[in-house]
């Protein structure tokens, strides 16, 4: 068994607002106080894009000066990261970290990077084709999003089981795989298995408690600038219809700023969007997440998760003598 392997990777995941940067930022305090070098790797698919701060709830410069974080400002927001190339950077982080003896945390709520990291897959390191996927953007507009979905069909009935024919930036990405490898998109996504060292805590909370946090997190987006932030990228000549937009609030926002919505209309369905993304994430956390410690998170209490994060570590410690 690789070094890989046995290094302990603590990952603390749950849905939006539920305080999981706070929390890891504490527990990285508390390990430094008891000896133990620690530092967060970013596994929220949004954060990795450079000048959308606020609306992302990207850890602030002095959250970031308590706790050193990895992977986050990697890409501009015209440009691509790939699942494939996301678990190439997580995997080098990893690998320098474990050469510093510095214990990794994973935090986020982005259910796909947490279970390709946790189910190490592999997955085919195919680069975006961008007239490829203009033609097959064009599809859906012209045909819709179940005739892009029959194609994908086609070529890989196992692919299209797996993928939502609304999902469509996961339909174009599974037919730019096969048209570029010649195989089918459902062989190439292969798992390597459960990472033993991992240690998984979940925060949860009640709907309507995490609703009510998202809610008055969004206010506070709103004071700290959050409008200004859309206003700024707009400026810069990014457009409402990069993928980077589909992140919460941003299109809501860019149409405000254009002045096309009022912005209590674009508040409103800031919010039914992500209550709507909050039940999707609780929905895949309880569907694919069989390992994780929850944590009823009504009364917060880092001890408690330091303690399960020193259990933890300390059955794979007699697991692997």
């Amino acid at each position: 068994m690789t070094g890989e392997h046995l290094q302990a990777i603590g990952v603390i995941l749950g849905p939006t607002a539920v305080g999981k940067t706070e929390l890891a930022i504490q527990l990285v305090e508390k390990l430094e106080k008891d000896g133990l070098a620690a530092e967060i790797i970013n596994a929220d698919s949004r954060q990795i894009y450079q000048g959308m701060d606020i609306g992302t709830a990207k850890p602030t410069p002095h959250q970031q000066l308590r706790a050193k974080h990895h992977l986050l400002d990697v890409v501009k927001p015209d440009e691509v990261l790939g699942l494939a190339e996301y678990l190439r950077l997580v995997r080098e982080t990893l690998a320098e970290m474990e050469l510093r003896g510095v214990m990794p945390i994973l935090v986020g709520g982005s259910g796909q990077y947490l279970s390709a990291f946790l189910e190490d897959w592999r997955i085919p390191a195919v680069p975006p084709q961008p007239s490829l996927r203009a033609e097959l953007l064009q599809v859906a507009k012209e045909s819709g999003v179940r005739a892009l979905h029959d194609r994908l069909r086609q070529c890989d009935r196992a692919a299209a089981q797996k993928i939502h024919p609304n999902n469509v930036r996961r339909v174009i990405r599974a037919l730019e795989v096969i048209e570029k490898t010649g195989e089918p998109f459902s062989i190439q996504q292969r798992k390597g298995g459960q990472r033993e060292t991992c240690f998984q805590i979940g925060l949860t909370l009640s709907r309507e408690s995490v609703h009510d946090r998202a809610d008055r997190r969004l206010q506070l987006m709103l004071e700290r600038g959050f409008v200004d932030e859309v206003r700024s990228l707009l400026t810069q000549g990014y457009t409402r219809e990069l993928p980077s937009f589909s992140a919460l609030g941003y299109r809501e926002m860019a149409e405000h700023v254009r002045g096309d919505s009022t912005l209590d209309e674009a508040v409103r369905r800031t919010k039914k969007a992500t209550h709507r993304f909050i039940r999707r994430q609780l929905s895949w956390f309880r569907n694919r997440f069989t390992q994780v410690h929850w944590l009823d998170w009504s009364n917060p209490d880092p001890a408690e998760v330091y303690c399960r994060i020193q259990e933890a570590m300390e059955t794979q410690r007699m697991n692997h003598r």
